[in-house]
């Protein structure tokens, strides 16, 4: 009979440190997340990540921001009733180091460019027409985080449907 040159827990310790560094090479390979932006109606938060966002700090072109707001039908949805609170929030990483974002509904800005992570709309109609036809069921909603000098940077897209 033989000794066996490695103990059973020497065994267990040489799996899990290989497991260990399995675990970080997989997780090197992920992409970091971008951080979240949220919308609230009511009781109802949804919540995403940049549907398109500069890579290395780089600046989007005006093409890209184009190509974002007009693919936002991929966005998260909301029901929206008139008269709803409307809330929008942004975590505090995308208003660092002098950046700001801006909502923008259907293309066309909301507010102003802002450094608040927190903006709030109560009673707010955005699904008013000012007697120019009936409503559309949905608008599309976006956030557009800009740089120091007000160039984009990312874009966070959401859907807000008109409930009845």
């Amino acid at each position: 009979m033989t000794a066996p040159l490695i103990s059973g827990k020497g065994r267990r310790i040489g799996a899990a440190l290989g497991a260990v560094s399995a675990g970080l090479l997989v997780l090197s390979a992920c992409d970091k997340p971008t951080p979240l932006a949220t919308v609230t109606v009511g009781s109802s938060t949804v919540s995403a990540e940049a549907a398109c966002s500069a890579d290395g700090g780089k600046e989007l072109s005006q093409d890209k921001v184009a190509d974002c707001l007009a693919s936002i039908k991929a966005g998260k949805t909301i029901d929206y009733a008139r008269g709803d609170t409307l809330r929008l929030g942004v975590e505090p990483e995308v208003v660092e180091d002098g950046k700001t974002w801006q909502a923008v509904l259907d293309g066309q800005p909301i507010t102003e460019p802002s450094s608040n992570t927190y903006r709030s709309f109560p009673g707010a109609d955005v699904f008013a027409t000012g007697g120019q036809g009936e409503a559309p069921a949905s608008k599309k909603l976006a956030f557009i985080q800009l740089s120091e000098d007000k160039k984009p940077l990312a874009v966070w897209s959401f859907t807000l449907k008109l409930k009845n």
